[in-house]
C-alpha cells in the first residue's frame, strides 16, 4: 500500500509522509470484535447482509456479514457491491468541485448561465438559484419528483426539461429542503461543462485517481460483481427480496445510483479527509476546495432524520457534544448505506445493507465504533420524552404540500395527528400514511407507524416558518410550505 499522508500539527491530513495519527500507536483495532458485533447485530435486526469499511490510520479494513440474497443464500464478501442511494450526491458534488476549482464553471453563478434551457416554476426565482444553493439544498428544489426520461444518454437533459413546471418548496436562498431535483440539474451541469455524460464523467475524473475498481452506476455494470439484492418487509421481522433489483430511471444517477463497495466508499472519504489527496499521492482537489465542501452552509431544523446538525457543498456535517463530522445516508429499494467520518481522529466508518432494521445496526453499531476511535458520543434515538411537554397544537393545524406530497395536520382530543398522502407523480407510491404526532417540543413531534427507515422507531416530525412569515413542516429533510 502507498502510504503518503500523514497529520500535520493541527491535527489535520496532509500529503506530507506515511500514514499516521496523533494517537496511532495507542490505538487498537480488533477487528475480530467488530466482525462480531456486526454479525449480531444484523442478525438481531433482521439485515440479511452487510458490509462494514473502518478507516482507521490511514488503512482501510472491511468486514462483511450475511448473505446478498435470502433466496440464494450467496454469502456477502468485502468485495460485494451494494446501491447506495443518496451517497451518490457526494460523488456528485466531488465532481462539481472539481469543475469549479479547474475554472469550468463559478459556484455563483445562477444555473441559467449555464444550462440556458433551465428554468423553475417561478420564473423571478430561476436567477436566483445558483450552484452552490444546489450542492447546499438551499436553492429551493424540490426532491420527489419523480419522472422516467429513459435509458437514453439524453435522460438528464429530458429530466431537466420535464422539471421546469414544478413548484419550489421554498424560495432560493431563504431555507434548506432537501433535494434530489437539485442534484440531478448539477449532474446535466456536469454534462454541459464536461462534453460526457454524468456516468463517464464520473468514471474518467474520479474514479481512476481513487483506484475505486468496485464503483460503478448502471445496473448493467453491477452484474460483474457480487451484487446485493434488497429486502423488504414489517419492521421486525425476516424480509424478502424485494420485487425488483432496481426502480429506479437512469436519471436518478446524480441523486441517487452509484453503486459500490463499502471499501470503495471509505476510499472515496478518505481522499476528502487527507484533504484532495488520493492514496498514491494523485490530488483529487485542493485542499480548500475539500475543506470548503466541509464548511457549514446552513442550519438544518430538522436535526434528527439524517442526524444533520446543518449542510456543506455536498455533505451532511454533524456536531457529537462538540466533535464535528461529516458523512451522508442513502436509500433505494430495500438497501440503505451510512457513512460518518471524524476529521479530529482520522477515522471512517462506512455501512451498507440491504434490507431489513438497518437502522438500528447503525445506530447501535456507529456508537459503539465512534466512541472507542474517535471518542464521539452519538445522541441517543430519537423520541419522545418521559414527561411530554403540553403544545397548543391550534397554530400548526392546516394543509402542507410539496411536490408529491400533501401532508394533512389536524387535532384530535388534544393531540395531533398528521396524513402524509402521495399525490402527482407519486401517488402510486404508497398508501396514506397516518402518523400520530408526540410532543417533543412546541415545534419537534415523533412521528409514528412509519417505521424505521427515517430513525429508529419515530420520524421526526418539525414545524418552522420560513423568513416570509410562511409556515412549514418538515419530514424527511423536506420543507412543506403551509398552503391552507
Amino acid at each position: 500500500m502507498s502510504q503518503n499522508v500523514s497529520w500535520d500539527e493541527q491535527g489535520n491530513w496532509g500529503a506530507t509522509g506515511a500514514w499516521g495519527s496523533r494517537d496511532s500507536a495507542g490505538r487498537k483495532l480488533d477487528l475480530a470484535h467488530w466482525q462480531a458485533r456486526l454479525d449480531a447485530l444484523r442478525a438481531k435486526h433482521h439485515v440479511p447482509g452487510a458490509s462494514l469499511a473502518l478507516l482507521v490510520d490511514g488503512t482501510v479494513h472491511e468486514l462483511a456479514s450475511g448473505v446478498l440474497h435470502t433466496e440464494t443464500g450467496v454469502e456477502v464478501t468485502t468485495d460485494s457491491v451494494f446501491q447506495m442511494g443518496s451517497i451518490a450526491k457526494v460523488y456528485t458534488a466531488t465532481l462539481i468541485m472539481q469543475l469549479a476549482e479547474s475554472g469550468a464553471l463559478a459556484l455563483d453563478a445562477p444555473v441559467v448561465d449555464v444550462l440556458p434551457e433551465f428554468s423553475v416554476a417561478d420564473p423571478a426565482a430561476t436567477r436566483a438559484i445558483t450552484i452552490r444553493r444546489l450542492l447546499s439544498h438551499t436553492g429551493g428544489l424540490t426532491c420527489d419528483f419523480t419522472h422516467d426520461s429513459g435509458r437514453g444518454d439524453d435522460c438528464l437533459a429530458r429530466y431537466v426539461e420535464a422539471a421546469k413546471g414544478v413548484a419550489l418548496d421554498c424560495p432560493p436562498g431563504t431555507a434548506i429542503s432537501y433535494s434530489s431535483v437539485g442534484y440531478n440539474v448539477l449532474g446535466r451541469i456536469i454534462e454541459v461543462v464536461t462534453g460526457k455524460v454524468w456516468d463517464q464523467a464520473l468514471k474518467d475524473l474520479l474514479l481512476p485517481p481513487l483506484g475505486l475498481t468496485h464503483t460503478m452506476t448502471l445496473p448493467e455494470e453491477a452484474l460483474r460483481f457480487r451484487a446485493a439484492m434488497g429486502h423488504l418487509g414489517e419492521p421486525g421481522r425476516r424480509p424478502d427480496p424485494a420485487p425488483e433489483w432496481d426502480m429506479m430511471p437512469r436519471s436518478a444517477g446524480p441523486y441517487g445510483r452509484v453503486i459500490a463497495s463499502a471499501g470503495d466508499l471509505a476510499r472515496l472519504a478518505r481522499m476528502h479527509l487527507a484533504g484532495g489527496v488520493a492514496e498514491d499521492g494523485t490530488r483529487v482537489l485542493s485542499a480548500e476546495t475539500a475543506a470548503l465542501m466541509q464548511r457549514r452552509v446552513v442550519d438544518c431544523p430538522d436535526k434528527w432524520t439524517v442526524s444533520s446538525d446543518g449542510w456543506g457543498l455536498g455533505w451532511t456535517l454533524y456536531d457529537w457534544n462538540g466533535v464535528p463530522g461529516y458523512g451522508h445516508d442513502g436509500a433505494s429499494i430495500g438497501q440503505y448505506g451510512y457513512l460518518r467520518v471524524v476529521p479530529s481522529a482520522g477515522v471512517a466508518v462506512a455501512l451498507l445493507t440491504n434490507g431489513g432494521g438497518a437502522r438500528e445496526v447503525y445506530a447501535a453499531l456507529y456508537r459503539e465504533l465512534l466512541a472507542e476511535l474517535a471518542g464521539v458520543t452519538m445522541p441517543e434515538p430519537f423520541a419522545p420524552p418521559a414527561r411530554p411537554p403540553v403544545v397548543d397544537f391550534a397554530p400548526l393545524v392546516g394543509t402542507y404540500r410539496r411536490e408529491g406530497v400533501v401532508i394533512t395536520v389536524t387535532e384530535r382530543d388534544g393531540a395531533g395527528h398528521a396524513r402524509y398522502a402521495f399525490v402527482d407523480g407519486m401517488k402510486d407510491f404508497s398508501d396514506p400514511l397516518e402518523i400520530d404526532l408526540l410532543p417533543v417540543t412546541e415545534t419537534v413531534f415523533a412521528g409514528t407507524g412509519v417505521g424505521a427507515a427515517f430513525s429508529e422507531d419515530y420520524m421526526p416530525v418539525v414545524f418552522s416558518t420560513l423568513p416570509d412569515g410562511t409556515g412549514c413542516v418538515y419530514i424527511g429533510m423536506r420543507c412543506g410550505p403551509k398552503t391552507a
